[in-house]
């Protein structure tokens, strides 16, 4: 099983990234996905999640009307993508595969982490 997580990068606060995972080695389709991320010193935070299909998602109170989950299943891929980034959107971020479909599941499995650094 294996995630890798690729899109970070340094950007100007207010500007975007988009985080892709490509998923391979079990049956993406029937897992929820989800984004964490962990800021310099500090613990590593649920960001959002999307069910298996696609059809729900949750986020962090931090990120709501700002950061946007989505998936292809078709291409084993899930998405992040930021918008108007913050100063304390920096961090690095992960993907990681739940343990089950829905939105309440633990974690299963971790990819690598991105650095996301947003400074002006």
């Amino acid at each position: 099983e294996q995630l890798v997580v690729s899109g970070g990068g340094l950007v100007q606060p207010g500007g975007s990234l988009r985080l892709s995972c490509a998923a391979s080695g079990f049956t993406f389709s029937t897992y929820a996905m989800k984004w964490y991320r962990q800021a310099p010193g500090k613990g590593r935070d649920l960001v959002a999640t999307i069910s298996s299909t696609g059809s729900s998602t949750n986020y962090a109170d931090s990120v709501k009307g700002r950061f946007t989950i989505s998936r292809d299943n078709a291409k084993r891929t899930v998405y992040l993508q930021m918008n108007s980034l913050e100063l304390e959107d920096t961090a690095v971020y992960y993907c990681a595969r739940s343990s089950w479909g829905g939105l309440g599941g633990g974690v299963s499995d971790w990819g690598q982490g991105t650095q996301v650094t947003v400074s002006s």
